[in-house]
Order: structure tokens, then sequence, then C-alpha cells
């Protein structure tokens, strides 16, 4: 047997232990190299990863056949196409179990068997990298899957995971009074990571699953998705504390501390949220309402959180309006329940115009605008006042929409009002003005 023999004693630490490390690797590579018994393991890994290949071959285009769902939209084709995406894995987990047969095979002959399970390890490990690699198409599993996962099976196809899992669970890391290992850290963040991203895609299909109920009225909608989110979130938070071996009893003061926060420091943001709790409960505002609030915003809602709503004014800008101002002001709805609006829109005519003809000329000029409507009331143009320079008029009007400065009803409504005016003959007038002049015209 070889060896080697170097004075590393004034060499530091870490190099010490890697040439140990490398000293043991060497002679185990010796012991293989000269033990029937591993050349007998070298042989079933070989056999054991050519039948692999061939049940795989055998196996594959039949399973792609009877997974693959072609044209068909039923409620099977989105789990089939999710089964089919783990093809690539079928090689290296046929190749990992015909090796641990084997390797049953071999430690009852030879009541050894690390060079199979070595090589066992080895094609777990290429099952995970093709999972990450072919697999994973999001990017923060990619990322997770790169820097996590191949590692960890990296080191379990070496042997020495338990080896580092020992001295990470042996290293205590102190937080005030809660003392943590790094492997429980280590475990937290791995975790963390795929919890929360798994509460993010369940948030996100239980979202767009409510949102295909039209029956439920959009406030109820909006105040399941929030609960459903809150529960999500919450659970996830409570299997990470589980994990990561935290005692939830040690939060207690943290939950205290929150209680007297609440009480005092975030008073308002506790009332915003109550209050946003109600106004999705009782439907009064939801997304698509245009509303108006006492303090001149308006504008569509387009969003509704814990905190706050936003609105979007016509003209794209964005408005955050705390929930309490929707409870504790008044606030006008124009399009609560779909109902329809109604407008008015005034102009002139002069004193010579006979006023009784107006209105069978301006109201089937506004009737024929397509989007006024004849529910509840057709147009009709009222007598409003005489005023200094001709008589006012105005001509109410009712639709489906909000003139919000999208849809500017009133000003095609003026424009049929104008051209209607100038068939018929009828004069709008210019301000006018009487001076009377006392006295004598000079010179």
């Amino acid at each position: 047997m070889v060896e080697f023999s170097f004075d590393l004693s004034d060499q530091p630490e870490i190099v010490q232990q890697a040439a140990g490390y490398a000293q043991l690797g060497l002679e185990l590579a010796q012991n293989w190299l000269l033990s029937p018994a591993a050349w007998s393991q070298f042989g079933l890994l070989i056999i054991a990863y050519f039948v692999a290949v061939l049940v795989n071959r055998r196996l594959r285009p039949g399973m792609s056949r009877l997974l693959d769902p072609g044209e068909a939209e039923n409620i099977f084709a989105k789990p089939r196409l999710f089964l089919m995406m783990f093809l690539p894995l079928l090689l290296p987990l046929l190749a990992y179990v015909f090796t641990a047969i084997g390797e049953t095979i071999v430690v009852s002959l030879f009541e050894s068997g690390a060079v199979i399970a070595f090589g066992k390890r080895v094609f777990l490990f290429l099952a995970v990298r093709a999972l990450v690699r072919d697999i994973f198409s999001d990017p923060f599993l990619k990322l997770v899957g790169k820097y996590i996962f191949i590692p960890i099976a990296a080191l379990y196809a070496l042997g020495i995971l338990d080896d580092v899992q020992t001295q990470l669970a042996e290293t205590i890391v102190s937080l005030g009074n809660i003392q943590f290992s790094l492997l429980s850290i280590v475990r937290g963040g791995i975790a963390g990571s795929i919890l929360f991203w798994l509460g993010s895609w369940s948030n996100k299909q239980s979202t767009d699953f409510i949102s295909r109920q039209q029956e439920m009225r959009p406030s109820i909608r909006q105040l399941i998705t929030k609960t459903a989110e809150f529960a999500i979130f919450g659970l996830a938070f409570l299997l990470l504390m589980n994990i990561m071996g935290i005692d939830l009893s040690a939060l207690a003061i943290l939950s205290g501390a929150i209680g007297v926060g609440l009480g005092f420091g975030l008073q308002k943001i506790a009332s915003n949220f109550i209050s946003g709790v109600i106004l999705l409960i009782e439907g009064q505002a939801t997304v698509g309402d245009y509303v108006e609030l006492d303090g001149g915003e308006a504008g569509t809602i387009i969003k509704m959180t814990a905190r706050a709503t936003i609105l979007e004014t016509f003209d794209g800008r964005w408005i955050v309006v705390p929930n309490e101002d929707f409870i504790t002001t008044r606030v006008v709805n124009f399009s609560d329940a779909g109902s329809a609006n109604r407008y008015e829109a005034e102009f002139s005519v002069s004193y010579n115009t006979d006023i009784n003809a107006l209105p069978g000329i301006i109201n089937p000029a506004v009737a024929a605008l397509d989007f006024v409507l004849d529910d509840p009331e057709g147009p009709d143009c009222e007598l409003v006042g005489f005023g200094d320079s001709g008589i006012d008029f105005c001509v109410e009007y009712w639709v489906s929409g909000i003139d919000d400065g999208r849809n500017k009803y009133k000003s095609h409504v003026l424009f049929a009002i104008w051209n209607a005016l100038k068939e018929a003959d009828i004069e709008i007038p210019y301000p006018q003005r009487v001076v009377e002049i006392k006295g004598k015209m000079p010179a």
C-alpha cells in the first residue's frame, strides 16, 4: 500500500485536516482497487446502469404517450402534463433502484457494500441535478436548487452529510434568551424559502380560482382572497417555527409588545385594517367603482389592500386613501350596483327664438347618441332661466357610465346640441351689454 509522509506540523489546521482527508481517500481507493468484493460491486454498478438504460428505453415512450393529453382540455390534462415533466428523472431513479437491489445482494455475499452504496448515492445526485436543470422552470426554485439542493446531494454522495450535520448541530448561536444551532438556521432558511414560495404559489392559485367565481359579489371575492392569503402565510410561518425548533411560547413577550403597539403607535393601522374588512363585507365600495370622497379625491377603485384603497384618476394618477376615510366620511359612489347616472348639458339661445319648439329639436338630437339611455328616462330639455344675453336651457340625459374624463359624454351632447341648433337656424347669443350715456354727446 502506498503511503505519503509529509511534515505538516507547521501548516495551518485546515491544511492538516485536508491532508488527513486526502490520505483517507487514498487508502479507501487502494482498498477498493485491491479488493475482489470492490470489483464485483463495480461490475454490479455497470450492470445496474445498463439495465436501467434498457428499461428506460422501453418504458419512457409508453409513459410519454400515456401522459401526453394532446388537444384534450379536461380536468386531467394539467395533472398529466405535470407528471410528464418528471420523465427526465426516470433513468437516474431506475439506476438508483437497480443499484439498491444490487447492494442487498453484495451485502448478503460479502457483508460489505461501500462501493455500490457510493454508486447508488451518485445516481441520486444525478437525479437531483436533472431535477434542477431540466424540470425546475421557476427562477427562485432554480436558484434554491443550484445553491442548496445540489450541494446537499453532493455531500450525501460523498458520504459526509452526516458529519456536516453534526458539526452544524453542535455550533450554537445565542440571541437573547433564545438559542439556535447553525443546523436549525440552515434548515429554517431552506424550509422558509420553500414554504413561502409554496405560499406564494398557493395564494396565486387560490386568487385565480376565487376571481373566477362570478356569482359572488366582488367585495366578497376580495374578502375571501385576503382571508386565504393570511391563512396560507400564517400556516407557513407556524410550520417554519416548528421546523426550526422554536417554542412558540418564547414569542409570548413579542406578542404582548405587538398588542401594546397596536393600542398606541399602531392604532391607525389597526383602524384602517378593520375598516378594510368592513368595506369588503358590506360591499358598498369595491374594485371597479367610481367614487368621490369629501376631501375631493375621486377616481376608480383599482385595488383594495389591508391598509388602504387605491383610486386611479382619469389622467392615470394613483391616490392612496386610508380605509378609515371610507367609514368615517361621506363617500359618493357613482357606479354602485351598476346603476345609471344622470348628467346635464347647459346652453343658451337668443331672445328671438321660439322656445316652445326647442324640446322637439334638442331631445331627438340627444336621444340619437348611442350612449344615451331611454330608461329610466329619455333626454329632457328644460327651461332654466332668462339670462342677460339669452334664454338659458339645459338638457338632462342618462348614461350607464361615468363622465370621468375618459368618457366625455357631455362633450358629445354639446356637439349634438350645436349641430341641431345650426340646422334649425337658431342663434346662440353673444354676450350683450346696454350702455347708457348721460348728458350731451361730446362734439
